[in-house]
């Protein structure tokens, strides 16, 4: 669904506390924006924000990150984010091309790709979120042992994830190409609207070495 033009966005996500749009001066400083020492899980991609509240709701000894570089989108995701009703999560205006530059080493404990774009043609694949490109930079971010959970609606993707994984030495823990709606818990909005129309939800959770 294609989002209207939304001029004063921006200006909207300023004027949320929980909303961060200089992340790079959060560097290695992650624990004190949310003042503790909780494992912190990052979503990339998160669009309106419906999967990462949904899951700071259920998981409060769990801070969490929601990474998203479209405003028009994430001003949605802003109006979710309220400080009186979830305090463990913080919306971070940014691309995963800037990873680097805004986790220090061992910051992040699990990474969510949801309903990534697939970019089917071959000259875009290293646009994807699963290639060498970027699991090469996850790992300069997370923890030892931290996991990836990805979940998508492309088979093509997915199979191709796997190889990407497996020829990166991530272990793959479990995939599932039919993924059911029990196991899945926590919809997201593109999920809701796939299952809608009947096509399979593919998922894979795996684990860096």
């Amino acid at each position: 669904m294609r989002l209207r033009y939304k001029p004063n966005a921006r200006g909207e996500i300023e004027k949320n506390p929980l909303m961060i749009l200089n992340p790079k001066l959060y560097k290695g400083k992650w624990k004190e924006v949310f003042g503790n020492d909780k494992p912190i899980h990052l979503e990339i991609g998160s669009g309106k924000g419906d999967f990462v509240k949904e899951m700071a709701l259920r998981n409060p000894d769990i801070n969490f990150l929601a990474l998203e570089i479209n405003i028009k989108a994430f001003v949605l995701a802003s109006r979710k984010f309220n400080i009186e009703e979830v305090e463990n999560v913080r919306g971070i205006v940014a691309g995963a091309e800037d990873l680097e530059e805004i986790f220090e080493s061992g910051e992040i404990s699990k990474i969510y790709l949801n309903f990534s774009t697939p970019w089917p043609k071959r000259r875009h694949h290293k646009r994807r979120l699963t290639h060498k490109n970027f699991l090469d930079r996850y790992k300069k971010i997370i923890k030892p042992g931290a996991s990836l959970e990805l979940k998508t609606d492309n088979r093509d993707f997915f199979d191709d994830t796997l190889i990407y994984l497996e020829e990166n030495n991530i272990k793959i823990i479990k995939k599932d190409y039919n993924l059911s709606e029990e196991d899945s818990k926590v919809l997201t909005e593109y999920e809701r609207k796939f299952r809608k129309q009947g096509l399979p939800i593919c998922f894979v959770k795996a684990k860096f070495l």
